[in-house]
């Protein structure tokens, strides 16, 4: 499973072995006994991966092998490809941008799309410096 959190200036993605059903159940126990509201809906998250890095073949081979109903890629422009994903949104308030969204995709697309998405952070972080 997928984990990409947005935050008010920031994205992280998780890779986690725990099953979708799991972490929902523990989400919404989360909310109840913290007495906070919890929005669920079915939604679709994207970010943005460099359009330069390495793997990014693999990636779009195996949007092929799965089918667009799953995950989509875009060119942006030169520079960027943006991935869009089905999958499920949290939040504490409907009119916020910030929350949570999770997926379940394929493992192998879920590894591949977790590693790249490392490896253009440590590209960030190498020309940010």
């Amino acid at each position: 499973m997928l984990k990409l959190i947005y935050l008010d200036n920031d994205f992280y993605l998780e890779y986690l072995t725990q099953s979708l059903e799991e972490w929902v159940a523990l989400r919404v126990t989360l909310a109840l006994r913290i007495d906070k509201r919890i929005c669920v809906e079915p939604s679709m998250a994207s970010f943005l991966l460099p359009a330069d890095l390495p793997g990014l073949d693999s990636l779009a081979a195996e949007v092929q092998r799965l089918g667009e109903d799953v995950i989509t890629l875009c060119a942006c422009d030169a520079d960027y490809v943006e991935v869009s994903l089905h999958g499920t949104w949290f939040a504490f308030d409907t009119e916020t941008e910030e929350g949570i969204f999770v997926t379940n995709l394929d493992y192998v697309m879920e590894f591949l799309l977790f590693k790249l998405w490392q490896e253009a952070q440590m590209g960030a972080t190498v020309v940010g410096e």
